[in-house]
């Protein structure tokens, strides 16, 4: 049995694998109240899990994957019971984010915790080396998405945001955070005259600034979130992505998949994605994607589309996923 939190639950069902999820709040098999923990509270206001319970809640897992929880410090005493529980028995730990590539946790030392019956897994090169650098073995599994989903409903879409037939919508799908980047997304939304749709909430109290940000926008912007990924990009006529960091960026694979073109900033992840061939525009140059956006190439659609299928896919992602479940453990 393999107790996963949601991301790789189907791919590990789908591998034969009987599949447990444990996580402290929402949807899931086994719930732990005690690890979860609320960004407003702060973490020292949540007082740690009991262990015989985290125990008692991992008991008959032949491998346990822990998705995040011992990657960034954001509730560090959860974490450190985890990790106590889990030593010397067989994890595998998700890592989306390390300390050290967010400021605020640029002083943490001694992170990420290891063992010698773990193993780690990134989802980019970069934390995989940084990871190294640091004496801890990690292998790059980057994210998959699902290259089959089905389009979403672009005429109802539009309807519900109020937009006309001809009016040309652009996508931010990102929660509204520093580097996000938000006001060079609407600096590019204005230069294509477009309407700019942020679909994600406010956090780490950015909402001041987010307010400020589209109250002095010089064209209609749209503050909701959608009634789901594929509407939102059937809605849209282009998609933006000008973060100054992302661990991966799933935008930039569900706009190939969905047929969309996209701008995309050049933080590190991004890069490393961009060496397998994908074509995107420049987030700071409005004047290339404008210039699609008036004469679409579907060439550029079809080379993206086949190396998300090719690369990013759940099937592939699943694969490497099998591959190092059974070198590692013979699972």
């Amino acid at each position: 049995m393999s107790v996963v939190a949601a991301s790789w639950a189907r791919l590990l069902s789908s591998a034969g694998h009987a599949v447990t999820t444990v996580a402290g709040a929402g949807q899931a098999d086994r719930l732990v109240p005690a690890l979860a923990w609320s960004p407003d509270d702060g973490p020292d206001a949540t007082p740690p899990p009991d262990p015989d319970e985290v125990a008692a809640a991992l008991q008959d897992a032949d491998l346990v994957v822990v998705e995040n929880l011992c990657s960034l410090p954001l509730n560090p005493r959860a974490s450190a019971v985890v990790a106590a529980v889990l030593r010397g028995r067989p994890a595998l730990l998700h890592h989306y984010d390390l300390p050290w590539q967010r400021e605020r946790f640029a002083g943490v030392t001694g992170w990420p915790p290891d063992d010698p019956g773990w193993a780690h897994v990134t989802i980019n090169d970069l934390s995989r080396e940084e990871l190294a650098r640091r004496g801890v073995a990690a292998s790059t599994i980057r994210c998959g998405i699902d290259v089959h989903a089905r389009p979403g409903d672009r005429a109802a879409t539009r309807r519900a945001l109020g937009l006309d037939e001809g009016d040309r919508l652009v996508l931010h799908p990102v929660r509204a955070i520093p580097r996000k980047d938000v006001p060079a997304a609407v600096a590019l939304a204005e230069a294509l005259g477009g309407t700019y749709w942020l679909t994600g909430p406010a956090e780490e109290g950015y909402g001041p600034t987010l307010a400020d940000v589209l109250a002095d926008a010089d064209c209609p912007t749209i503050h909701r979130p959608a009634p789901s990924i594929a509407d939102a990009y059937a809605a849209c006529d282009a998609v933006l992505l000008p973060s100054r960091w992302e661990g991966f960026g799933n935008p930039v694979a569900e706009a190939a998949v969905h047929r969309r073109p996209i701008a995309v900033g050049r933080y590190p992840a991004a890069l490393e994605l961009r060496e397998l061939g994908f074509r995107w525009f420049p987030p700071d140059d409005p004047g290339p994607l404008a210039t699609f956006l008036e004469a679409p190439d579907e060439d550029l659609h079809d080379v993206n589309q086949a190396l998300v299928r090719t690369h990013l896919s759940l099937e592939q992602v699943g694969a490497e996923l099998t591959t190092l479940l059974h070198d590692r453990w013979g699972l």
